[in-house]
């Protein structure tokens, strides 16, 4: 009996096992064929596709004609008045004095003077700024505590290399400065955005206050 009940067993297990050859024979029989149909034949048919929509974009390409406007274009100009992202407004004004006085007449800071822009133009500051020109703005920084370069003047006694005290520095000419640099000052653009540096010019205001 218990002989039968082996040789049953054994038999079983044997059944098993060649449907599940036969199973694997033929899942590898159907990749084999999509992956030669998919190769072969029409050079110009791309054969089988999988996720058509990852190259076939819903969205309109800038060059492609668009029924959704009225002069049927996909690319359309900005709305007046806007500014387009990333633009920096200073590159009207080149890196030269006449640049530099232009800036001053016709730059204003576009920033709303709140808490907000004050504190985060002081934070700002006293990342990007401070080692130079201190932290009250005096000149007195911890790079010129090395004693190895200049002080550059105080925002609310010195005088500026362009002429005039520094008190009396525009929104303008401090963009500029802050953009192009001066002297031993290096250009900041691509450290700090037009905003940043809006917020930062907001901050030297205060501090060409100080007495």
């Amino acid at each position: 009996m218990q002989a039968l009940l082996k040789l049953c067993t054994t038999k079983g297990s044997m059944l098993v096992m060649n449907k599940l050859r036969i199973f694997s024979a033929a899942l590898i029989a159907v990749a084999g064929s999509a992956v030669v149909s998919s190769c072969g034949g029409d050079k110009q048919n791309p054969g089988l596709e999988f996720a058509r929509n990852m190259y076939d974009p819903i969205a309109y390409n800038p060059d492609q004609p668009n029924k959704n406007f009225a002069n049927g274009q996909t690319a359309q100009l900005p709305p007046s008045g806007t500014t387009p992202v990333g633009y920096d407004k200073v590159d009207e004004y080149p890196n030269t004095n006449e640049g530099y006085l232009a800036a001053s007449n016709n730059l204003v800071n576009p920033l709303t003077r709140n808490k907000q822009n004050l504190t985060e133009g002081k934070n700002l500051y006293l990342h990007m700024c401070s080692q130079c020109h201190g932290p009250q703005g005096n000149g007195d920084g911890t790079i010129v505590a090395l004693e190895k370069f200049p002080p550059p003047p105080s925002y609310s006694k010195g005088n500026s290399s362009r002429g005039g005290a520094m008190k009396d520095l525009t929104d303008g000419k401090i963009f500029h400065t802050i953009t192009y640099g001066l002297n031993l000052m290096g250009p900041h653009r691509a450290q700090l955005d037009p905003t940043e540096r809006w917020k930062i010019v907001m901050y030297v205001k205060e501090l060409q206050k100080l007495q």
